[in-house]
């Protein structure tokens, strides 16, 4: 009992702690901050975080270490949280310290694969847009326009993530850099075999004069069928999802229903 009034005690004194510090020194709120920005920029980058964080659209130094942030408060908070919980139950200290470090490892792991979700379904976003925003590029290169004009008109008509990767290109390029380039850019940015295709395509094309319009048909008619490839392996797998409830629940409770009469009718007999 004057464990658990101790530590719940230690608890709330801590945020009293801290606030008396910050008001009787120079040690504020931003500074703590700002020294733990300055910590995560210095610290070496292993899991290639600022290349995924990249990918999303994120490329400042400042996303980078709010995500930094992120898993460094998450993962102090969740052990803290852990340890007073388990301390409470009377626990042995060494146990409250191993089960409070696998809890943080187990939230840094889970903010990590959130990032990697994330990336995911945006690269599934923009393969799913490929097809009909390459078809409306064909249609404004076939209508006479060059590539950099067409990919203007979609970024005013149309919307969606690809459609502000073609803005970036544009806005690369009015920067100065070559559609080459930029395009090169984009096809580093995205980690999608489609759009390294199609940039390599395009960028060949540009370059030796061969026809556009045919090339980007030919990556239309590819992306359409590699989508139509992706629905049915989704739609199978959703298949075999379904089928377990019914194996498993409505089936064995049909059979159930089935037999019941049966057996009752032989019980009364038996007996």
């Amino acid at each position: 009992m004057k464990t658990s009034i101790l530590l719940i005690s230690l608890l709330f004194s801590i945020p009293g702690a801290l606030l008396l510090i910050s008001l009787d020194s120079d040690i504020t709120l931003a500074s703590i901050k700002r020294e733990a920005r300055r910590h995560a920029r210095a610290n070496r980058d292993r899991s290639n975080v600022r290349q995924r964080l990249a990918e999303l659209g994120k490329t400042s130094d400042r996303d980078y270490e709010d995500f930094r942030l992120k898993q460094v408060g998450y993962c102090a908070a969740s052990a803290l949280l852990t340890f007073a919980l388990l301390a409470l139950t009377h626990s042995q200290l060494i146990v409250s310290l191993i089960f409070a470090g696998l809890i943080s490892a187990l939230v840094l792991t889970l903010i990590d694969r959130e990032l990697t979700s994330q990336i995911k379904k945006r690269r599934e976003r923009i393969e799913g847009e490929f097809p009909a925003i390459i078809e409306m590029m064909v249609l404004a290169i076939a209508a006479g326009e060059t590539p950099l004009a067409a990919m203007a008109r979609i970024t005013k008509s149309a919307q969606g993530v690809l459609v502000d990767e073609f803005g970036v290109v544009i806005a690369e390029i009015r920067s100065g850099q070559s559609l080459p380039g930029a395009l090169d850019a984009l096809g580093r940015r995205v980690h999608s075999i489609v759009i390294r295709r199609f940039v390599d395509a395009l960028v060949t094309a540009t370059l030796r004069g061969a026809p556009l319009v045919e090339v980007l048909s030919e990556h239309a008619r590819e992306a359409r069928a590699v989508q139509r490839n992706r629905v049915l392996s989704s739609a199978g797998k959703a298949e075999i999802s379904m089928m377990i409830p019914v194996v498993f629940l409505i089936l064995p409770i049909s059979i159930l229903f089935a037999l019941w009469p049966s057996l009752a009718n032989l019980n009364l007999f038996a007996s």
